[in-house]
């Protein structure tokens, strides 16, 4: 069985044993979480599409890890004009791992 989920705008599709990086939660390691905003889900050719969420669907799961992604570096410059700006950013996420499926 698989679901798709929607948190921190953006969508993952997901089955029971499944770790996924999302969005920073502010959860503790170890910590249950609920995500109900279940879009759609099904197992082989049965399928059930929410409008837009499908109604009694959950996906419940356990926070492993918080930490921070590789480093993107922002560059900007102006020619001839002695204006340089160097700046790094680390996006933070939370890992969890997928527990169980319910409809």
């Amino acid at each position: 069985m698989y679901a798709i989920i929607e948190t921190g705008g953006k969508q993952y599709r997901v089955q029971e044993g499944d770790e996924i990086s999302v969005e920073k939660l502010g959860q503790e390691e170890g910590a249950k979480i609920v995500f109900d905003r279940v879009l759609a889900c099904g197992s082989g050719a049965e399928l059930k599409i929410g409008t837009p969420v499908v109604e009694g669907a959950a996906v419940n799961a356990t926070v492993i890890e918080n930490g921070k992604g590789p480093k993107v570096i922002i560059y900007k410059y102006k020619a001839k004009k002695d204006y340089r700006k160097k700046k790094g950013h680390r996006q933070p996420f939370t890992r969890v791992k997928i527990d169980s499926i319910s409809l």
